[in-house]
């Protein structure tokens, strides 16, 4: 058998069904990276995707706090633990976790009638993070940070195409602090902000940074990539009309993830462009829209691994302004994270741009299905266990690992 040495006793955290709270699990991890000079394995594959780390009377006095469950084992148990994972002949592997990452939420200063799933997870799990928005990536904070997290954002600068709402005051405050930035930073329109700033995240992942979004952040991004000095917004949001000739001008090869998408040119409708499954084109509903992970080499591709791992194979669906991502308008080296296979739909996606990361991740919130306008925050409380909100903080912890060559 295989022998690997552990020093001293070792705190395992399962993350199978074991496991009273998987999200707090996350920031217990966390927590052991960014406060102590304390190495963790995450254990790929082996039960939902384990931790474990030396023990300390300090790291358990947390897990109790937290709730988490936990246990206390020898260094023999430790290396056994160690063989059965590093055996060439199963599909598992241990990946140290070295460093903990410094993350950024995009996120406007005024108030959203929506919550984030993303900001829910972090406070939840207790990770610090800080919330950045257009003037501090226009001012060149990005690469302060390891980790951006862009959700419920519009980066054509339609405001999401909200017209029929402009007259809530929401819409009117968000209007006026995206319109005062854009005067801040010399542009005469919304869209062009938006389209910089679109711009400067791609540049932060092309440079090393890891990105992550949800929701109608990622559609548009690509968009905005993609439209890169056309006008592609009409005069009800930007006081002049589009270029009508704008599809056949599109640059997909600024694109992360899509390819060969016509934009939706009516400003009243919702959608951006054809890459979102819309809710009557999908065949699906509440009571049967689920999506299945793909099982990935722990030791060959860890990254698809580590961002897939999980105590459910089968994930209960949701909505959101875009929910899924059809495959025909996906680029061919897109590593395809999970589907729905009745709807033949992408709905979790990672890719490599320069010498960075991304993922995209369909739909708001893992835990309501369709979420509205001015509903309240899901409470994780009731969700501790939540199979969608683990696949957010794979993504958290990924930057943490271990440099080393990765087969993606």
């Amino acid at each position: 058998m295989l022998s690997f040495k552990v020093s001293a006793n070792q705190i395992y955290i399962p993350m199978d069904e074991v496991q009273k709270n998987h999200l707090k699990a996350y920031g217990l991890a966390f927590w052991v990276l960014k406060n102590y000079d304390t190495e963790i394995d995450w254990l790929l594959n082996y039960r939902g995707g384990s931790f474990m780390f030396p023990v300390s009377q300090t790291f358990i006095n947390e897990c109790v706090i937290r709730g988490i469950s936990y246990e206390v084992i020898s260094e023999a148990n430790a290396s056994n633990i160690l063989s059965i994972v590093k055996n060439p002949d199963v599909n598992m592997d241990a990946v140290k976790l070295q460093k903990a990452p410094k993350i950024a939420v995009y996120s406007p200063k005024s108030a959203q009638p929506w919550d984030d799933a993303v900001t829910l997870a972090l406070t939840y799990a207790e990770i610090e993070f800080t919330k950045v928005y257009d003037d501090e990536v226009m001012s060149g904070k990005l690469p302060e940070y390891d980790w951006l997290h862009l959700h419920h954002e519009d980066f054509t600068g339609q405001f999401g195409k909200f017209i029929r709402l402009k007259s809530s005051a929401w819409y009117q405050e968000q209007k006026r602090e995206v319109e005062g930035i854009a005067a801040k930073y010399g542009f005469s329109k919304s869209s062009q902000l938006k389209g910089a700033v679109a711009k400067k995240i791609s540049d932060f992942v092309l440079g090393g940074g890891y990105m992550f979004a949800m929701c109608n952040a990622t559609d548009t991004f690509d968009i905005s990539m993609a439209a890169q000095g056309l006008d592609i917004v009409e005069s009800i949001y930007d006081g002049d009309g589009a270029d009508p000739s704008a599809n056949s001008k599109l640059n997909y090869n600024n694109c992360f993830a899509f390819k060969g998408f016509t934009l939706v040119e009516d400003p009243y409708e919702v959608e951006f462009s054809n890459i979102d499954n819309q809710p009557q084109d999908r065949g699906v509903n509440e009571s049967n829209d689920y999506f299945t992970l793909f099982e990935f080499s722990a030791k060959y591709d860890p990254i698809p691994t580590m961002l897939t791992q999980n105590h459910q194979n089968l994930i209960k669906g949701f909505l959101g302004q875009t929910t899924a991502f059809k495959k025909r308008y996906i680029k061919s080296e897109v590593i395809i994270l999970a589907e729905n296979r009745i709807s033949d739909e992408a709905r979790y996606m990672h890719g490599t741009a320069g010498k960075g990361f991304w993922t995209y991740y369909g739909g708001h919130d893992p835990e309501d299905y369709q979420h509205l306008v001015n509903e309240e925050p899901t409470d994780l409380n009731l969700h501790p266990n939540s199979a969608g909100y683990r696949l957010i903080l794979n993504n958290v912890l990924f930057p943490a690992a271990k440099k080393k060559k990765l087969k993606t």
